[in-house]
């Protein structure tokens, strides 16, 4: 769907925005992440020390989690639409995770002259757990 303009009239109330699906997150996306971030917590880093603190190995950062999110709806509604994203973590995500993000468009709406969409989101990996909940407001164009 990236590439694709959506507009206002498009979305209903109810409507699902289109699934997306990472591909199988990797331990060097965690420490590439660490990077990123600043957050080297060896947690994250160090795959003996997730083995040790019992989690078989690194987790990913919950802040990744949202951007596979985030990724989600920018591949649906573009880079600009986006006007407001929260999420609250559920589960934490490990290497070789597929990650799977779906929304319904909770309400639509005209605020300030902006056509807005709320949206209520869930993420939730291979074995049906749910990563993140979240929701989005996104303001698209009108077609007229």
């Amino acid at each position: 769907m990236a590439g694709k303009q959506v507009f206002f009239e498009d979305v209903n109330e109810g409507g699902s925005m289109p699934e997306f699906v990472s591909e199988p997150l990797t331990e060097t996306q965690f420490v590439m992440y660490a990077g990123a971030s600043g957050d080297f917590n060896p947690l994250h880093t160090v795959h003996s020390f997730g083995e040790m603190v019992g989690y078989g190995g690194v987790i990913g950062h919950g802040m990744l989690s949202m951007a596979v999110v985030g990724r989600g709806l920018t591949d649906w509604l573009g880079n600009k639409a986006l006007k407001k994203f929260g999420v609250s973590f559920r589960t934490v995500t490990k290497a070789k995770d597929v990650i799977t993000v779906k929304g319904v468009v909770a309400k639509k709406y005209t605020e300030g002259g902006n056509n807005c969409i709320d949206i209520n989101l869930v993420a939730e990996n291979q074995r049906g757990e749910t990563v993140v909940t979240g929701n989005a407001t996104a303001a698209l164009p009108s077609k007229s």
